[in-house]
């Protein structure tokens, strides 16, 4: 993700959201957290592995969450745990989205690595329109999971 994301207004009950990037690599890391602050919103924090992940889950409201971590291939898990016992939202980026494609109790959806950065802005103003019962498009490179009836 090397283009820049122009800062832009959010609304008040938009800005609020604070998101937590679950990545291993650096990079990548720091690359998605300055989208989501260009966005107005808050990082919650960056963790590379399942336990710092769950310490920094309840400081906030969107997760997105890499398959493999530094404490190996706990990313799965992971978002369903953050899903269901904390409430946040949880978007998977990954290179491997066929890891994570069957349907995931309280799990937004996947996106596939690499993820330009007008794609993660796209999916999060999606998050947070769930989130509020707002309107957002969905990007066509997020797929959505299908929510068990």
């Amino acid at each position: 993700m090397l283009a820049s994301v122009p800062s832009r207004r959010l609304d008040r009950q938009a800005a609020h959201h604070r998101v937590l990037i679950v990545e291993d690599e650096f990079l990548i890391a720091l690359d998605v957290g300055e989208t989501i602050e260009a966005m107005g919103l808050q990082i919650a924090g960056f963790a590379s592995g399942r336990s710092h992940a769950l310490a920094l889950a309840q400081t906030a409201d969107i997760a997105l969450v890499d398959v493999n971590l530094s404490d190996g291939r706990t990313g799965p898990e992971l978002g369903r745990e953050l899903a269901e016992i904390y409430g946040l939202t949880v978007i998977y980026m990954t290179a491997n989205p066929e890891e994570v494609n069957q349907v995931q109790n309280g799990v937004l959806g996947v996106l596939t690595k690499p993820v330009m950065p007008h794609v993660v802005e796209q999916s999060i103003d999606y998050a947070v329109a769930r989130r509020t019962g707002g309107i957002a498009s969905l990007p066509r490179e997020l797929h959505v999971f299908q929510r068990p009836h």
